[in-house]
């Protein structure tokens, strides 16, 4: 008989951060699937075209599913601490798209993004403490 000794999830020190990787994966997939599979009605809310939608939605789900693979890797700091960067930059390149006005969206395209966004930067904050516990 084979015995496979594993720590109780409570003890992991690295469980906030698969947490917190696998919380953004499934919320970019669900996003992305939600976007692709509506590109054509959301682009007259959003003001951008069917075809950025749809290219939107499904680089979402294809980050979504690389992230989810990523969580589980043996060694999660230095994915983690990546992630968490690609998380800060994709904010910061966002607000400014929204500030410069590059976009052409619409009043709730411009709210929708926003809350995205921040829900990006709650992702990543819940990621940041997870790698700070692994330090």
């Amino acid at each position: 008989m084979t015995a496979i000794a594993t720590r109780p999830l409570r003890d992991s020190s690295d469980s906030l951060l698969r947490f917190a990787m696998r919380l953004d994966a499934t919320l970019c997939a669900a996003v992305g699937l939600f976007v692709a599979t509506l590109a054509d009605p959301l682009s007259g809310v959003s003001g951008l075209s069917a075809t950025s939608e749809w290219i939107a939605g499904a680089g979402l789900v294809g980050y979504g599913a690389l992230l989810y693979a990523l969580a589980a890797v043996p060694r999660i700091r230095p994915v983690g601490t990546l992630i968490v960067v690609a998380n800060v930059v994709f904010a910061f390149g966002v607000i400014g798209a929204l500030v410069a006005g590059v976009l052409p969206l619409t009043g709730t395209g411009v709210a929708v993004i926003s809350a995205l966004t921040a829900a990006a930067i709650g992702c990543a904050y819940l990621q940041y403490l997870g790698v700070r516990r692994l330090a």
